[in-house]
């Protein structure tokens, strides 16, 4: 995983390419980036994320802001219904509850805790207004 300006990478490994790429998860636009060595990768990320920024300002367009803290998740009623009658019975709205439980799940600790990259890149604006 790779962090530039609050923007994340994932990185694949390619074996019959020999080539490393990656896309910034996060948002509705599509960032890829490239590289033939993990040193290229993290260039090409940082790259991408400039050249990013860089064509957002061309358009006069706000950037993508990566993880704004709001998913919208889509469950059956019935699950939902558990959800909700677990959330009340421990005093807890529906929101911190599934919260509380992914934490626990997960861990607290934040991807951003460790800090850690355009030729060969591509982005693209996506006409979709839900990238979950």
């Amino acid at each position: 995983m790779l962090k530039y300006k609050g923007y994340v990478g994932v990185v694949q490994f390619d074996d019959d390419a020999m080539l490393f790429h990656g896309d910034v998860i996060g948002l509705r636009d599509v960032i890829t980036f490239q590289g033939t060595s993990p040193e290229e990768i993290k260039r090409e990320f940082k790259t991408s994320i400039d050249g990013y920024l860089a064509w957002c300002r061309e358009l006069g367009q706000e950037p993508e802001k990566p993880f704004s803290g709001e998913i919208h998740l889509r469950m059956s009623p019935d699950f939902h219904a558990q959800l909700a009658i677990q959330a009340k019975a421990q005093g807890l709205s529906l929101n911190t509850y599934i919260k509380d439980t992914l934490e626990t799940t997960l861990g607290k600790e934040s991807v951003y805790s460790k800090p850690k990259v355009r030729s060969n890149t591509a982005v693209r604006r996506r006409k979709s207004k839900s990238f979950c």
